[in-house]
């Protein structure tokens, strides 16, 4: 088949089809953090124990995590937009039980119908972007407003979840959803116009939808109970131990049967694979950082919630400044790696900054241009890095892909809440150990000083772990640029790499996978 034939007119109306995914993809990013605002009034109002309040956020994580492979395969089956509009209907629905629980059973059931609806929207809206929009300079403004969303829209789920817990109440965290859902799916019904011919209507592999959410949701819960009852806990190793023997099993059973739940294809890209493993990273620095700023803000300089939100406005400025007016303008003219690699390395120079937090430090000289390179370098990296992440997949495994996207940042948000947290506790405790003299005579100065302490010594792994990421990117991902006016992703499965340049080493490299005949 030549070039031209591969070649479909764009969908005129893909632009206004990309206001009302953006708007989906801002209220799912936001449900994960606005409920973390809300989480200790309707702790209190409900009559949540202490040691059940986790569930709140853990069965959310469980429900999404687990079922993301299974969301994005759903897609492809059934179609994006059909697939779309019932995850935001759905995402609603359970949202005003949310809203309206009386009790911890009716919020944490909500919360892991909120999981299961948004497996299915995530990874349709990300693909949806995938197969609408296909020139390159198009796709680069298309997936920087998709980065921005994605990379800030959990600060601003902060700011408006203090808002709302402070004027109104913690019900309307879940209420808030309800009007861009309607909003969303209306939109998407009247204006989404799903490519004809690339659904993925082979039978549904079965066992590797039970093996991949078995193992994922044992990998997530082993998180995040790592974080409240520790690394050595029988049932947290016990957790560990079942994910790995059960994703060893599903891949081991997708490479044989004929058609699988996520085609090996997909992952064993060199790009595509390093894209989804640093930006795994990524994440882990990030979900840390939320929740150490938030604590330090609130707990150490005593800031309300409301002002705690607008506290990080700054790293919500820089991500939409390096996804849109940097990553969008310089995808097109240079290859991913020499944005995601210094992007992270920017990352990593802003975290470095807040290693310097004391509990003396000044906003406008330590966290606010901490939060500036961070959101600068995230932004940049995070726009190449979501497009390539589906740059040429297959229309067929489109779903997928994004679901991959989607899972190594759920992941990655699970192990970066744990592993942070549990480094900051156990610094904190040598740090109040080793100055017990201290506390005998001021016990609240050495409380927070130990805090403090705690949180620099889990930013400073942040630190090395931004490093990796950025090695892994200028490492693994060799793809050049995608030559502005031309398909970025061959639909129709030709094998061609369109409009793809070779990289900075002279291979010729492409944003394609190869396809594989079945």
């Amino acid at each position: 088949m030549s070039k031209t034939a591969d070649i479909r007119l764009p969908d005129p109306s893909r632009w206004k089809a990309l206001a009302f995914i953006a708007l989906a993809q801002l209220m799912v990013v936001l449900d994960a953090t606005i409920v973390n605002i809300a989480l200790p009034h309707a702790q209190t109002d409900l009559g949540i124990t202490d040691a059940n309040k986790q569930w709140v956020i853990t069965a959310y994580a469980l429900a999404f995590g687990g079922l993301l492979l299974f969301g994005g395969r759903i897609a492809d089956l059934w179609g994006r937009k059909r697939t779309f509009v019932v995850g935001l209907v759905g995402f609603a629905l359970a949202s005003a039980l949310g809203g309206a629980a009386q009790n911890q059973g009716m919020l944490f059931g909500s919360r892991a119908l909120q999981g299961v609806f948004g497996a299915l929207l995530a990874p349709a809206a990300l693909s949806l972007l995938a197969v609408m929009f296909t020139d390159a300079k198009e796709r680069a403004k298309a997936f920087g407003i998709y980065g921005a969303i994605a990379g800030g829209g959990g600060a601003v789920g902060l700011i408006l979840g203090g808002l709302l817990t402070q004027t109104l109440n913690w019900r309307w965290t879940f209420f808030v959803n309800i009007p861009f859902a309607i909003v969303a799916a209306a939109g998407a019904y009247f204006v989404i116009r799903e490519p004809a011919g690339s659904r993925n209507r082979s039978p549904l592999d079965i066992p590797g939808v039970v093996l991949s959410a078995l193992g994922l949701v044992s990998l997530v819960y082993g998180f995040t109970r790592a974080e409240s009852a520790g690394w050595s806990d029988a049932l947290t190793v016990g957790s560990f131990v079942a994910s790995g023997v059960l994703l060893l099993a599903f891949v081991l059973i997708e490479s044989r049967v004929a058609s699988p739940l996520l085609p090996l294809r997909v992952v064993m890209d060199r790009n595509r694979g390093g894209v989804y493993l640093s930006l795994g990273l990524a994440v882990i620095a990030m979900f840390g950082l939320f929740l150490f700023l938030t604590y330090y803000l609130q707990v150490v300089k005593g800031y309300s919630p409301i002002k705690t939100g607008f506290a990080f406005m700054p790293m919500i400025a820089g991500m939409i400044t390096g996804s849109t007016q940097i990553g969008a303008r310089l995808m097109t003219r240079i290859p991913a790696r020499t944005l995601m690699g210094p992007g992270f390395l920017t990352a990593a120079v802003g975290m470095l900054l807040l290693t310097r937090l004391d509990i003396d430090s000044s906003y406008a000289a330590v966290i606010l241009p901490g939060q500036l390179l961070l959101g600068l370098g995230m932004g940049t990296a995070f726009m190449p890095a979501v497009s390539l992440a589906t740059h040429g997949v297959e229309a067929r495994d489109a779903g997928v892909a994004s679901a991959m996207v989607n899972t190594s940042q759920q992941v990655g948000g699970a192990i970066g809440t744990a592993l942070l947290n549990t480094i900051a506790a156990s610094a904190a405790t040598a740090y109040a150990t080793s100055h017990a003299a201290l506390g005998a005579k001021d016990p609240e100065l050495l409380k927070l000083q130990s805090m403090v302490h705690g949180f620099t010594g889990a930013i400073w792994w942040a630190v090395g772990i931004l490093v990796v990421a950025a090695a892994i990117a200028l490492t693994f991902v060799n793809a050049g640029r995608p030559t502005a006016g031309t398909p970025a992703s061959g639909g129709s499965g030709s094998g061609s790499a369109a409009g793809t340049e070779g990289g900075a080493d002279g291979v010729e490299d492409e944003f394609r996978v190869p396809v594989v005949a079945h």
